[in-house]
């Protein structure tokens, strides 16, 4: 009987991968989904700069989910809070320097500098690239539609929130059915 339930077995492990794999996939996609329409369709309501931005907003927001979404309640939560720590330097960076002047590849190289700086300081090197990353967009969007470019930080803010929260939602819905999949498998493998 033991021979019998070791391939028995063995066809479960790559069947109970497919299904996670299918969870985590459908997942993702449906959170992508959702945080690109809240910010195109809910968010441009509040306060819309452009259709083009508002697209922008939508691509962001499903960047902010991509980034935050992991394997683990636990990963995502923990990239979350590197997201949201790197994209608020990056947001107060650009934000400042934008309600002074006007973009320029000086600034934005300048501001790079300064966010990786503040972040070596304060311990946190493993934001650098995700503030580098959003520090330039930013700053380059701000170059793009330069009228109001104050306002480019404030809406990648509110964007990646967005992003995040989904994410994280995303993660937890996730990890629910997991749960109860598992449950369900366990109940039936009782003799």
């Amino acid at each position: 009987m033991t021979t019998t339930s070791a391939p028995a077995a063995a066809r479960e492990a790559p069947r109970s991968r497919v299904a996670a794999g299918a969870l985590y996939s459908f997942a993702l996609a449906a959170a992508c989904y959702v945080s690109y329409w809240v910010t195109t369709h809910v968010l441009n309501q509040v306060h819309s700069v452009s259709s083009a931005d508002d697209q922008l907003g939508g691509l962001w927001a499903v960047v902010a989910t991509v980034f935050v979404y992991r394997t683990s309640y636990e990963e995502d939560v923990a990239a979350a809070l590197s997201r949201f720590v790197a994209t608020l330097l990056s947001f107060a960076l650009c934000l400042v320097y934008l309600a002074v002047l006007p973009f320029s590849p000086a600034g934005l190289a300048v501001l790079i500098g300064m966010g990786t700086l503040i972040l070596l300081l304060i311990g946190r090197p493993g934001e650098i690239v995700t503030t580098g990353i959003t520090t330039a967009v930013v700053m380059v969007v701000a170059a793009v539609t330069p009228r109001d470019a104050w306002q480019q930080p404030i809406l990648r803010l509110a964007d990646t929130i967005v992003g995040i929260a989904i994410g994280i939602a995303a993660a937890w819905v996730a990890l629910l059915a997991k749960g109860i999949m598992s449950g369900a498998r366990h109940r039936t493998e009782r003799p």
